[in-house]
């Protein structure tokens, strides 16, 4: 296909596909004529997936660049492509160097020590909670610190969760795609689950909702409920 065809079918516009191309996100396509470039099904599946690290993932272009070029590594292991994806979600900012930013830092280290994890202090994720604990230290919660065993409980969970998606692809390239979209995807589907609990998890607790009880059939309490009916 054209390049024309292949922006009609991503919604990418022809200029920015370009650019792609220049910055090295996508392969150029095979010259047909001097002036003419042929593009197949994996600049489709391309340009798609650096759609969704843009735009759901939140990443910014340099970041996909690093991103990418560790999936199409071929000499990369699995784990080395899971970090560089994951260590693109980390936030920006200055190092703090205050009481607060020192306490948490080393809670992080030691609930990583505790729990196992291989990680090591320069760890993007580790500075982040670091970060974030912190800040919530400074607005008075640092009580918020007692969650973190229970919060890394459930970190677990999605984590396996997360692997044995990657576990049933097929193809070696799915299989590194597969990684990448389960760390920077998966990060945007985790936030967003937890956002709709928090308001159903509100709603209960501080609305008055009531929960509504719903008995499995055949149950007892059914089958007295449908005799006083009859």
């Amino acid at each position: 296909m054209r390049v024309g065809e292949l922006s009609r079918r991503t919604g990418v516009p022809v200029p920015t596909i370009k650019y792609y191309v220049r910055e090295g996100l996508l392969p150029a396509g095979e010259l047909s004529s001097p002036n003419q470039a042929h593009y197949d099904e994996a600049h489709v599946r391309r340009l798609r997936l650096i759609r969704a690290l843009l735009e759901v993932g939140g990443l910014k272009v340099a970041a996909i660049a690093e991103v990418l070029g560790a999936m199409d590594d071929p000499g990369r292991p699995l784990h080395k492509v899971l970090g560089a994806a994951a260590d693109r979600l980390g936030t920006e900012g200055a190092a703090d160097d205050d009481a607060e930013a020192e306490a948490a830092g080393d809670v992080v280290q030691r609930l990583i020590a505790r729990r196992g994890w291989h990680s090591h202090e320069a760890d993007p994720a580790a500075k982040d909670l670091a970060r974030a604990l912190a800040a919530l230290s400074r607005v008075g919660h640092g009580a918020f610190f007692e969650l973190l065993e229970e919060y890394a409980d459930a970190a677990e969970v999605v984590a396996r969760a997360d692997l044995a998606y990657v576990d049933r692809q097929g193809p070696v390239e799915e299989l590194v795609e597969s990684v990448v979209i389960g760390t920077v995807l998966g990060e945007a589907v985790f936030s967003a689950l937890r956002r709709l609990a928090h308001v159903d998890a509100s709603a209960r607790v501080f609305g008055g909702v009531e929960e509504e009880r719903v008995e499995p059939e055949g149950s007892a309490a059914g089958e007295g409920s449908a005799e006083r009916e009859a």
